[in-house]
């Protein structure tokens, strides 16, 4: 059976047992959080997780919990918080929230002062040997509490330094000095985005023992419902078509409608938790934080995790481990080498939509917290949504951004569809990891500064309202860990050819900058990005990046997979989407297996055992073995396709089918395209005026047939392609305009109707000369007419 971490039933926890006449009550060990949200993402920094009135305008319900004093008698009140807009001197305090103490709300305003974490004194209040705490928020505009402190002892202050604060924490809470034994692994993987989620899974197939810790409730990191960042990069690519078939199992693929900061459900968490809790050898840690390393002669002997909810310890030990963190936290408390860009960085995004709830079909859809009192106003007739006036966020009454007037984002239409997307960015001058608390509330007062100018200086969207927000952020670039190759951006435009190459990159070199339309007034608080583009910024075709970035140079037994793997900034733009990461896991789980079976370390599997890794790769996903030293097979009930494309199987389609794969192609075409929805592995696209793209045929039976060609449309596709037909009748010339979507079935074009004669060579070419834009390369269709 999988021992799945006990951190979802912690909500039964007790409170802080009574130290002398003090009792510390933990905000996030409350037993009902009503609305308020748990944020761990910043708590190295400040010293523990936290509650968040993450309402959007609207105040959230109360949370709840009931604790047993030493005795009755006066109590002095504080409550750990502070005034979230303080850093930019923005007056309003918009974090308001109260105490209330048996019902009734002590005379202190919390939240309303200071720019750093501290014990803002809430006064004393009367109490018996119970009482019930309630945090009641005002506002709904991100107010934040840690932790409460009564104390019947009249000299006694809380602690306020970090360590002390720590120190203190732990023995008001009971907590042991050391931590608890959580088990010893063969891999212990810290961090459960698609990355580290790929690698336990890969691994525990190979069959070895693994730990699997994440400090949320859910997996998926930056693609799940919590930040919906929508996961990108071509899997199963040419040669090593299974390299990619675990991240198809816990990544849906991409569906109409289907696109950042969308539904919730479209993210599909609770599918990642199924093939994990179907994985006997993962054992699965929610909710624990690892803070701790132990080394002992260069390499890693055990992580340290802290329960975000109980604020216990496990030590949990193991023979290698993976950081997924992103962040590169194991490797850095490790004392691993690493690089971390000094100025220019990519900055974190909390993505967010909004919603008409004059539109009953949104409403019902609806994500808000307060989903049954605003169904119940809908049902009533109330239609229009007012918005309060925000102060304290950015003024951006005289300026422009996406999503006002015609301003637009790149790549990006005008209107609604701008706002909240992954352009909506900030920190570009600041640390990803000591500052992402300021960093994700600059994001905040960016969406609320925007959300006020558009309903309350505009006048516009009366129905409109904020419908979901992301309080995690979604980052980009912090730490990179270094390993034997530093994989670069020159990498990528030259070609450069690895003999240990192993996962397929096909993301541009995306590189993310402030947008210089939108930062003047916002010097340091900009918060609309650029993403490099142009011949600079691209390559030819699928980039194979090399197994020796992802392992430490320095920390023997230490992987890496995600955005923290050995690469420049450059580089990183090119590696960091979702589903390339998560191939680096699934690459890192077949290592580790062969470390374990052969008694090497990562750098060993280099150099004795890049053969057997091979052999790996060519492998299908779903197989695993029973044992060590047992072979690979197919679970009862699994089947593997023949096809192994990503898209739809040519094979499936009527008539003849040619794909890009068997096309014939000049120089100037690059495979390294995004969109989904294409037939058979992939697709060219091309901008070179001199490319061109021929698809030969042949027919078996004389007669009339219908031509059809396959495209994805994208703002940016040939607005005039010409393409020709060679016809027993000669050759006929039609105008494709690939901007706007197919109107044929399964995603072709019809391009018209011509007659051809058995066994005489045909052919579609496609030219980019004249054709307005960056030509779409696919497949052609060739169907006899009744």
């Amino acid at each position: 059976m999988n021992r799945i971490a006990c951190a979802l039933t912690l909500l039964l926890v007790s409170l802080a047992p009574v130290t002398a006449q003090t009792v510390l009550v933990e905000a996030e060990q409350f037993a009902d959080l009503g609305g308020w949200d748990l944020d761990q993402q910043c708590m190295d920094q400040m010293g523990s997780p936290y509650l968040l009135a993450h309402g959007l305008g609207v105040p959230v319900k109360d949370a709840v919990t009931t604790v047993t004093l030493p005795k009755a008698g006066t109590y002095h009140v504080w409550a750990r918080t502070r005034d979230w807009v303080a850093p930019w001197q923005a007056k309003g305090a918009p974090g308001r929230f109260q105490l209330l103490v048996d019902g009734q709300a002590l005379a202190t305003t919390f939240g309303t002062e200071g720019a750093e974490w501290h014990w803002q004194d809430g006064g004393t209040v009367k109490l018996g040997a119970q009482a019930k705490l309630a945090l009641h928020d005002l506002t709904g505009f991100e107010g934040r509490c840690d932790a409460l402190v009564l104390s019947a002892d009249k000299g006694f202050v809380p602690p306020a330094g970090k360590d002390a604060l720590a120190a203190w924490r732990r023995t008001a809470l009971g907590l042991p000095e050391q931590p608890e034994q959580g088990g010893t692994f063969d891999l212990v993987v810290v961090g459960g985005g698609i990355a580290g989620t790929s690698a336990a899974v890969s691994a525990a197939r190979q069959g070895i023992r693994v730990a699997l810790i994440q400090d949320r409730p859910v997996l998926g990191g930056n693609g799940s419902s919590e930040v919906r960042v929508w996961p990108e990069g071509r899997t199963r690519q040419r040669p090593w078509r299974h390299v990619g078939d675990i991240v198809e199992e816990l990544t849906p693929a991409k569906t109409p409608g289907d696109a950042n900061a969308g539904r919730g459900a479209i993210f599909a968490d609770q599918r990642k938790l199924d093939i994990v809790a179907k994985e006997p050898r993962i054992t699965l840690l929610l909710e624990q934080r690892v803070n701790g390393v132990e080394v002992r002669d260069g390499r890693i002997t055990a992580v340290i995790a802290q329960n975000v909810r109980s604020a216990k310890r496990l030590r949990i030990a193991g023979r290698l481990f993976a950081d997924c963190t992103g962040d590169g936290t194991v490797g850095y408390l490790a004392g691993a080498d690493y690089e971390v860009s000094k100025e220019g960085v990519m900055g974190s995004s909390n993505l967010w939509n909004v919603l008409d709830q004059a539109d009953p079909a949104q409403v019902l859809r609806c994500e808000c917290k307060d989903k049954d009192a605003l169904s119940i106003a809908v049902q009533q007739g109330q239609k229009e949504a007012p918005f309060p006036r925000c102060p304290w966020a950015l003024d951006l009454h005289d300026k422009s951004f996406p999503g006002r007037k015609q301003s637009a984002g790149q790549w990006s239409g005008t209107g609604l569809g701008n706002l909240g997307g992954w352009f909506w960015e900030s920190g570009f001058d600041k640390d990803q990891v000591a500052d992402i608390e300021l960093i994700r509330d600059n994001n905040f007062r960016a969406m609320y500064g925007a959300w006020d100018t558009l309903k309350n200086v505009d006048k516009l969207y009366p129905n409109h309202r904020l419908g979901w927000a992301a309080y995690i952020a979604g980052k980009r670039e912090s730490r990179r860990l270094l390993g034997d190759v530093i994989l670069t951006g020159g990498d990528f435009r030259d070609g450069k050819v690895y003999p240990d190459a192993c996962f397929p990159c096909s993301w541009h070199i995306d590189v993310h900058s402030p947008d210089p339309r939108y930062t003047a007034g916002n010097k340091g608080q900009e918060f609309i990005s650029l993403a490099t583009q142009g011949k600079d910024y691209t390559y030819n075709g699928i980039y194979w990046a090399p197994y020796r970035s992802l392992y430490s140079r320095n920390i023997a037994n230490l992987f890496m997979a995600g955005r923290d793997i050995s690469a420049t900034r450059e580089a990183l733009g090119a590696t960091r989407v979702m589903r390339t990461t998560g191939m680096m896991g699934e690459i890192v789980g077949k290592a580790a297996y062969l470390c374990v079976r052969h008694d090497v370390l990562p750098r060993g599997v280099y150099e004795t055992r890049l053969d057997g890794l091979k052999e790996l790769m060519a492998q299908p996903g779903p197989m695993r073995r029973e044992t060590l030293d047992g072979p690979l097979a197919l679970p009862p009930g699994a089947t593997i396709s023949n096809f192994v494309g990503a898209g739809l199987d040519p094979k499936s389609l009527p008539g003849i089918v040619v794909d890009d794969e068997q096309a014939d192609l000049t120089s100037g075409w690059s495979d390294t395209g995004t969109l989904t929805g294409f037939v058979g592995s992939g697709y060219y696209y091309a901008s070179d005026e001199k490319a061109t793209a021929r698809f030969p045929f042949q027919v078996k039976e004389s007669g009339t047939y219908e031509v059809r060609l396959a495209w994805q449309p994208h703002v940016n596709r040939a607005k005039a392609l010409p393409v020709t037909i060679l016809t027993a009748d000669g050759e006929k010339v039609v105008k494709v305009d690939q901007t706007k979507p197919p109107t044929g079935d399964k995603g072709f074009g019809v391009l018209g109707q011509y007659r051809f004669e058995a066994g005489r060579p045909a052919w579609v070419l496609l030219t980019c000369a004249g054709a307005q834009g960056a030509v779409h390369c696919d497949a052609i269709q060739v169907v006899k007419v009744p």
